[in-house]
């Protein structure tokens, strides 16, 4: 089966889609994007992403060039047309083709670059990953300061899933000058302390996480206490668990830390149920 993808109001066969090369996105990372999870051939907390989407626009002086309701349109149409049960869908809003090269943000009148592409995950609910639990690494964070902001500059991140790969590892966590760390390559960093999880505060340094904000939620709900405060790399090898939640991985236990056993060195009941408990809630509220 051909994939079918979006590009600026098109839904095209991705061998046909194309993007120019004046296009700030390609030149500058000059652009945002959003991953919405798909189960059951429906969108996870799609009002979520939606309204980071715009935050992340505001935060850099972008336009959106297409609308809430044109965008779940497009979402649910990308669904169906390439037949996803679970999976996910990549959106990337650029500030467009200004017909050169330049450093300074072109006139407001350029439009916006749209695309967006679904990406087939079959087994994304049952992940084998999750009974076995992530290894992770510890790298320094040498990204920007406004990682808040969803651009689509990610190469120190692929560097870091690299650092991991050659590591024999699943991901690294990131740890600021302070020794603290501060999330994942690509996700939410947590440690569980008995009925404790704790989780670096909202800021500029860590990515708002949508999938973030509902675990927490259904922690509370849950009756644990949550923690919202750094924590170093050898306080999380002595935690009883530790786990990781991005839109791509839901809830997603870690059972080693630079070597060292987590906790009894197998996924907790705590990342386990939340996992659970996270699942079961999404696929009531899917759309």
């Amino acid at each position: 089966m051909i994939r079918t993808v979006y590009v600026n109001g098109d839904y095209l066969p991705e061998g046909e889609a194309k993007v120019s090369i004046f296009d700030r996105g390609f030149l500058m990372a000059d652009g945002v994007y959003e991953v919405t999870s798909v189960l059951d051939g429906k969108l996870i907390d799609f009002d979520g992403h939606v309204k980071r989407l715009w935050r992340s626009l505001a935060e850099l002086e972008m336009t959106s060039p297409i609308s809430e309701a044109e965008l779940l349109a497009m979402h649910r149409e990308l669904v169906v047309r390439n037949g996803i049960d679970q999976g996910m869908i990549y959106l990337q809003i650029t500030r467009g083709n200004p017909g050169d090269r330049s450093f300074l943000f072109p006139d407001a009148s350029v439009p916006g670059t749209v695309v967006a592409f679904t990406q087939d995950v079959p087994n994304m609910a049952d992940a084998p990953a999750a009974k076995t639990g992530h290894k992770i690494i510890t790298i320094p964070d040498l990204r920007w300061g406004r990682v808040d902001i969803k651009t689509v500059q990610l190469l120190y991140p692929s560097i870091g899933k690299m650092a991991a790969k050659k590591a024999g590892a699943d991901d690294s966590w990131l740890v600021d000058e302070q020794g603290l760390v501060t999330e994942g390559t690509s996700n939410n960093a947590y440690i569980v302390k008995g009925n404790r999880i704790i989780t670096r505060a909202l800021g500029n340094d860590i990515l708002h996480g949508i999938t973030r904000a509902a675990v927490l939620r259904f922690a509370a709900e849950a009756q644990f206490e949550v923690e919202e405060r750094p924590f170093t790399p050898t306080e999380a090898q002595g935690a009883d668990e530790a786990f990781s939640t991005a839109a791509s991985i839901f809830v997603m236990p870690v059972v080693e830390l630079d070597g060292k056993p987590v906790g009894t060195g197998k996924p907790g009941p705590v990342a386990t149920r939340l996992r659970e408990i996270y699942l079961d809630e999404m696929r009531k509220a899917a759309i």
